[in-house]
């Protein structure tokens, strides 16, 4: 023994990329569901502002619950035993959106399927449902996690990115130099 982690056995090693500090008290969480799952936090960030305002006691009409939003069936499916805890939400919720990632190859049509369910997805040929509410979804998802591109002055020279984070709940404009 050398002294050395043994690389070999690094089975429950969690990656936890190296972003930007803590912006809201669940940003942890969410950097570690990312990183064992292999899913961008700014993703998970903003289905989070989506579903449920960063409100870990949201409850929809539909029943869904916590953080991400998650269905009783599906919750119960990635092993989600209170939904409004959100170590057990987010983490079940990510290990569902990873899944969606897989199965379609697609961030829309993943966005999509979490909204509505996959059957709606495949139901619609492999495309964003006909629903006004998960179209609508799909782009407030992907307006919060899309980078705007703006030039300085005269039009020439670099491109500046605004990315959306969140502080203290809020979310908040940030732009790359």
């Amino acid at each position: 023994m050398s002294g050395e982690p043994d690389i070999d056995d690094m089975s429950e090693t969690v990656f936890i990329p190296a972003r930007e500090p803590a912006n809201n008290p669940y940003d942890l969480l969410i950097h570690e569901a990312a990183g064992r799952h292999d899913v961008d936090s700014d993703l998970i960030r903003a289905i989070i502002m989506v579903e449920s305002q960063f409100n870990p006691s949201a409850r929809s009409k539909r029943g869904a619950k916590g953080l991400m939003q998650l269905m009783p069936k599906t919750a119960a499916e990635y092993g989600v035993r209170n939904a409004y805890n959100p170590t057990e939400n987010i983490r079940g919720g990510v290990a569902y959106l990873r899944s969606l990632l897989d199965r379609y190859q697609d961030e829309t049509l993943a966005l999509a399927a979490y909204n509505a369910g996959p059957t709606a997805v495949d139901k619609y040929g492999q495309t964003v449902p006909p629903y006004r509410e998960t179209q609508q979804y799909v782009d407030k998802v992907q307006n919060i996690t899309a980078p705007e591109p703006a030039t300085v002055a005269g039009g020439r020279g670099k491109v500046i990115y605004k990315t959306m984070i969140m502080v203290d709940g809020r979310l908040m404009p940030r732009y790359s130099d």
